[in-house]
């Protein structure tokens, strides 16, 4: 499989240096040259399957023999190491739970699959130290450092913006140590996310180390998130039902990975792209205009992107043809009082306890299936709820259990060193 840069198809790669490279030299994301049409065998017969023999034979299409079929086969086990259960909230509507992994949140498959390819190339070829360079809005940061922590010959840096994480979030991504370094920005997740792809494009910077990057802009982090919805078809296909996935939606990588599925044929109907009050894409949907715009702090903290890098994934995977990708993907946006509001009236009405980005993908579930009896539909937990402690319990008025991978982390001491430029992250970068 080759990828090709999305701001020139004449740059092409192998997925090893994409993954190193993390975004091509022209700044463009990778992406496949085909997408891969899954057999109509395959998709009967993934009930049943197990979830890693689900996922090797969906990922390996787009790896080929750049990884052994043992160690791929490895790496997926040791990613795939937890549950990715669908559960019933209420009548037609579930909740796909991909929060219980090791940081409790979705972003533990993508980070161990990708730790696990870096690990791979490092070890077998002449790569030398690299260094992982990351904006997080969130939850990307714990994910990373967990599923990066140890690996030898990988340094770890992650930007996040000062005071926009929850406090759990921030102890995930500052009280690690070893190779893990948390450089606190004073600005917004789109500034981090800005100072990173600048860092890509600086000769001085590359000339000292070799960098890649582990948001879903990276092939390794983005693709393997497709398996969420083989392994969620897995439990649903019984149901024989038009399935509707409502995805909380930032970056808009998470969706990407939802949609490049479908296109290699899960049976899946609809997509929804659910947004908290950073609505660039909603209003693409509503004008064909893309304008991107400052990003908004938001209770749903994760999804606060106003600039969302994966969507050129998206229109690509649609051809830019804008009356198709509109036929397929509906978006809608909701505000902190609606997100609240939906916490308080799931938990009264089910007992089922959302966090907010959960909430905001049950809302746009909620707003598509008003008109669709005659779909089932599954709206994505992305973070536990215990992530955002204050903000759940004060809506819900119960008290969470704090799960023991968390409890360990909240008497630790952050580390972090404060920035506030560009110059700033270049010469930690340089060592100066």
């Amino acid at each position: 499989m080759r990828y090709f840069s999305l701001n020139n198809r004449e740059h092409t790669s192998n997925f090893e240096d994409a993954v190193v490279r993390g975004i091509a030299p022209d700044k463009g994301l990778y992406f496949p040259e085909k997408v891969i049409k899954l057999s109509e065998d395959f998709i009967k017969e993934i009930p049943q399957l197990d979830q890693t023999e689900i996922a090797y034979k969906v990922i390996k299409n787009y790896i080929g023999d750049e990884i052994p079929d043992l160690e791929l086969k490895a790496i997926i086990t040791k990613t795939l190491d937890f549950e990715f259960p669908v559960v019933e909230v209420k009548d037609n509507v579930g909740s796909l739970e991909l929060f219980h992994g090791p940081t409790l949140a979705f972003k533990d498959v993508g980070a161990r699959f990708m730790a696990g390819c870096l690990g791979y190339f490092i070890k077998k070829g002449n790569l030398g130290n690299v260094t992982v360079l990351v904006a997080t809005s969130g939850d990307t940061g714990g994910a990373v450092a967990n599923g990066f922590l140890g690996v030898e010959g990988i340094d770890v840096v992650i930007l996040y913006p000062k005071g926009k994480v929850s406090e759990i979030q921030e102890k995930q991504l500052t009280t690690l140590g070893e190779n893990i370094k948390a450089l606190e920005v004073d600005g917004t997740f789109d500034e981090c996310q800005a100072m990173v792809k600048q860092a890509f494009l600086d000769s001085e910077i590359q000339n000292k180390r070799k960098l890649t990057s582990a948001n879903s802009i990276n092939l390794a982090r983005w693709l393997p998130q497709m398996i969420y919805y083989f392994i969620a078809y897995k439990q649903l296909a019984k149901k024989n039902k038009k399935l509707a996935f409502s995805v909380p939606s930032g970056n808009f990588g998470n969706i990407c990975a939802g949609l490049l599925a479908r296109e290699m044929g899960l049976p899946i109907d609809h997509f929804i792209a659910s947004n908290n009050a950073n609505d660039t894409v909603v209003n693409y949907l509503k004008t064909e205009k893309y304008e991107s715009k400052p990003s908004v702090q938001t209770i749903s903290n994760a999804m606060d992107v106003g600039d969302p890098s994966n969507f050129v994934r998206i229109i690509e995977l649609f051809n830019n043809e804008f009356s198709s990708l509109r036929k397929e993907l509906s978006a809608y946006s909701y505000d902190d009082d609606q997100t609240k509001e939906a916490m308080r009236s799931i938990f009264k009405e089910t007992g089922y306890v959302m966090d907010p980005h959960g909430a905001v993908g049950y809302l746009g579930l909620k707003e598509f299936l008003k008109t669709r009896k005659d779909y089932y539909g599954v709206f994505l937990e992305t973070a536990h709820p215990v992530k955002f402690l204050d903000t759940v319990e004060n809506e819900i008025d119960q008290k969470i259990k704090i799960p023991a991978q968390i409890r360990s982390l909240m008497d630790k001491q952050k580390e972090s060193l404060q920035i506030s430029t560009y110059n700033d992250l270049k010469g930690y970068l340089l060592g100066n």
